[in-house]
C-alpha cells in the first residue's frame, strides 16, 4: 500500500514535469523557425539588391542596413513561447541578434546573414517545485546568397552551379545590349562565368529598339535568324519549359495558351546552368500579343499601376521596389517591398561569336534577373517588353557538382546553410 501511494506521487510528478519539457521543446522549435525565416529574409534582401552582381563591395555594404532591419522585423513577428520577440536591446544579450559578413573577402559573391534569437524568461509551471521559475531557449540560423559569377572557384574547390525555378521561356543570347562592338561583347565569360560588364547592372531599356523582344515568331525557318542582343528565342514548352498547372493568376484577358501560362505562372522545373535547353521551332504568329497580355497580368500593369523600381532609392543599386496601386497584397501600395511579381529570371545561352544562327538546342551559361515594366506601365501590344537588369549570375564551363536550387526564382541562390 505504501509503495502504491509513493508511485502515485512519483508518476504525478513525472507527468507534471513532462508538461514543462514539452513547453520547452515547443518554444525551442518556434525559436528555430523565427531564426530560419529571419535569416532567409535578410539574405533575400541582399540577393534582390543586386549586390552580388556588383563589381565591388560598396553596393553590398549599402544594402546591409536594410537586410538587418528586415531580418529583425521577421524574427520579431514570430511568437516564441506565447509572445513575440523584442527588437530592443543590444547584442549580445538581446532577444534578436543579426550579423552579416560584410568584412569577408568574398562578401560580394557570397554574403551570409546569421540570426540568433533567444528568450530567457520562458516561465515554467511544475518545475518550480525545484526552484526553477524560468528557462532560456536559443536558436540560430545562417542563410547565404550565392552568385557563382563572383565566386573565385579553384580546381580544388570549383564553382557550384545554380538552378533557379520559375524561369521564363525566353532564351536570350550571351550578348551585351549596351555594347557597341561588332559583334557585341558577352554578358558572361563562357569559360569562367564572370560578368563581362558590371555596368549592365541597372540597365533599363530606352525605346522600342532596345526592349526585350522575340527574335522570331515564325521560328520554323531553317536556319534560325542570327542572334541579336536582348532578342530572345522562345523556349520549347514541351520539353524545357513545361507550363505550370496550378497557382496561375487571374488575368484579363484570360490566359488562353500554355505559353501564356508559362509567362504569367511559375514553371516548377528548375533550369540548371550548363544544361541544354530547346528552342520552340514553330510558327506562332500571335506570340507577341500573348506575351504582352501575360506580362501585363504578371506585373499587375494592365492599368499602368504596376510595381516599380523605386525611383527615390539612391544609389541604385542597391535596388528597392515600390508596390503599385494594383499590387494584390493588401496595404502594400505605395510602400517598398522586398520582392515583386515583376521580378523574373531569364536564361542566357552560349551564342558563340554571335555571327551564326543557333541550333534548336542551346547551352545555358547564366541567368539575368529582370524587373519587368520598371515604371509600372503596361507594355505595348507589339510584345516589346520594358525591363531593367537587377541581377546577373553566370556559371562558366568549370562549374560542377550538385546544383544549388536555392529558395525562390532568383538566379542568386538563397538558402539556409546552418543548421544543416
Amino acid at each position: 500500500m505504501l509503495v502504491a501511494v509513493v508511485m502515485l506521487f512519483v508518476i504525478g510528478a513525472m507527468a507534471a514535469l513532462s508538461i514543462d519539457v514539452v513547453t520547452l521543446y515547443t518554444a525551442r522549435s518556434e525559436a528555430q523557425l523565427a531564426a530560419d525565416g529571419a535569416a532567409l529574409a535578410g539574405a533575400r534582401v541582399l540577393a534582390n539588391s543586386g549586390m552580388t552582381s556588383a563589381a565591388d563591395s560598396t553596393v553590398g555594404i549599402a544594402a546591409v542596413p536594410l537586410a538587418t532591419a528586415v531580418a529583425q522585423q521577421v524574427a520579431a513577428s514570430n511568437p516564441v513561447g506565447g509572445r513575440n520577440l523584442s527588437q530592443a536591446g543590444a547584442c549580445p544579450g538581446g532577444e534578436i541578434c543579426v550579423s552579416i559578413n560584410e568584412l569577408a573577402s568574398n562578401f560580394v559573391a557570397n554574403p551570409h546573414v546569421t540570426v540568433q534569437v533567444q528568450r530567457s524568461d520562458l516561465p515554467t509551471f511544475f518545475a518550480r517545485i525545484w526552484g526553477t521559475k524560468t528557462v532560456t531557449v536559443k536558436a540560430s540560423a545562417t542563410a547565404e546568397a550565392y552568385n557563382p559569377s563572383n565566386a573565385p572557384g579553384t580546381s580544388a574547390s570549383p564553382k557550384l552551379r545554380v538552378a533557379p525555378s520559375c524561369v521564363k521561356p525566353w532564351l536570350i543570347p550571351n550578348m551585351d545590349p549596351t555594347s557597341s562592338a561588332t559583334p557585341p561583347t558577352t554578358i558572361f565569360d563562357p569559360v569562367t562565368g564572370a560578368i563581362t560588364n558590371s555596368l549592365l547592372l541597372g540597365y533599363r531599356t530606352a525605346g522600342p529598339a532596345t526592349r526585350l523582344q522575340a527574335r522570331c515568331t515564325d521560328c520554323s525557318v531553317t536556319p534560325l535568324p542570327t542572334p541579336n542582343p536582348w532578342q530572345y528565342y522562345p523556349g520549347d514548352p514541351a520539353t524545357t519549359f513545361p507550363a505550370p498547372s496550378q497557382a496561375l493568376p487571374t488575368c484579363t484577358p484570360a490566359l488562353a495558351t500554355a505559353y501564356q501560362e508559362s509567362i504569367a505562372g511559375c514553371i516548377q522545373k528548375p533550369i540548371v546552368c550548363n544544361s541544354a535547353a530547346n528552342i520552340d521551332i514553330s510558327n506562332y504568329p500571335n506570340r507577341n500579343l500573348e506575351v504582352t497580355d501575360a506580362v501585363n497580368c504578371l506585373a499587375h500593369a494592365v492599368n499602368n499601376k504596376g510595381d516599380e523600381v523605386d525611383p527615390t532609392a539612391s544609389p541604385s543599386p542597391p535596388f528597392l521596389f515600390l508596390a503599385g496601386d494594383d499590387n494584390p497584397v493588401p496595404g502594400a501600395a505605395g510602400n517598398d517591398v522586398m520582392v515583386s511579381d515583376s521580378l523574373v529570371t531569364v536564361p542566357v545561352f552560349d551564342s558563340g561569336s554571335g555571327t551564326a544562327p543557333p541550333s534548336s538546342t542551346v547551352t545555358i551559361v547564366g541567368f539575368v534577373q529582370l524587373f519587368l515594366s520598371p515604371r509600372g506601365r503596361a507594355n505595348p501590344a507589339n510584345g516589346y517588353m520594358r525591363a531593367e537588369v537587377i541581377n546577373m549570375a553566370g556559371c562558366g564551363a568549370g562549374a560542377t557538382g550538385t546544383p544549388i536550387l536555392g529558395n525562390g526564382a532568383s538566379p542568386v541562390a538563397v538558402r539556409l546553410i546552418s543548421p544543416p
